[in-house]
């Protein structure tokens, strides 16, 4: 299975995007992800403006609602030419499989379908106290994989310290694209499970998806590479 670093480009416009990708151009054409920020503020033509340039795109928008407004949504969002996309697996079942139904009534190749568990930015307290959820993150997170793989769904979005817990429940080939990635000695910022490349690698994450560590580095590009070696080397910790 494939494995791969997914720069998030977290930035407030297609300009500072593009500005940011260029510092890649002639080295890299890396998979980037694509948010709620970005999207909002530029339309889906960023999308768009990204594919053109040979990136691959992760359409990160975490839909959450009825089955029928989430199903028609992706129909729409499949035509972007994005190659993954996700919702909240807490929607349930129905919702997932009318999110997949969407996504492959256009016929032909569709996007990579994912559901986000719970938010790295979520801790076992969180979840219990404003969640009301009384049980083991662990359990959450697995039992949310299993039902959207029942779905249909290609993997999920869970810390890289649920990947192996989700590849034993639901197989090696069932994703797990995996947030809350901090170099060794770096701070969480906002998320509260968190791992380094080389621990996630060990832990089973499929992609793991890196902001500010790449982002906000004097030299992105050394950081984007170093991602990379970290993540794809074995034996690198």
């Amino acid at each position: 299975m494939a494995k791969d670093v997914i720069i998030a480009c977290d930035f407030p416009s297609g300009e500072e995007t593009l500005a940011f990708l260029d510092k890649f151009q002639g080295r890299a054409r890396p998979y980037v992800k694509i948010g709620m920020e970005l999207f909002y503020a530029q339309g889906p033509d960023i999308v768009k403006r990204l594919k053109d340039r040979g990136h691959p795109v992760f359409l990160d928008l975490k839909l959450h609602d009825i089955p029928n407004t989430v199903g028609r949504a992706m129909e729409v969002l499949s035509r972007l030419g994005a190659d993954m996309i996700n919702l909240h697996a807490a929607g349930g079942s129905a919702m997932m499989e009318a999110a997949m139904e969407g996504l492959s009534r256009g016929g032909g190749q569709r996007p990579l379908l994912i559901a986000v568990t719970q938010l790295t930015s979520t801790s076992q307290e969180r979840l219990e106290q404003e969640l009301l959820i009384p049980r083991p993150m662990e359990e959450v997170v697995t039992s949310y994989a299993r039902t959207a793989k029942a779905a249909g769904l290609d993997g999920v979005v869970c810390s890289p310290l649920e990947a192996g817990t989700i590849h034993a429940a639901c197989g090696e080939g069932f994703l797990t694209v995996t947030p809350g990635v901090r170099f060794a000695g770096a701070a969480g910022d906002d998320q509260q499970r968190v791992t380094t490349p080389a621990g996630a690698r060990s832990l089973g994450s499929d992609y793991i998806v890196v902001g500010r560590p790449i982002t906000q580095a004097p030299d992105p590009l050394a950081a984007y590479e170093k991602c990379l070696k970290d993540f794809l080397t074995d034996n690198n910790e």
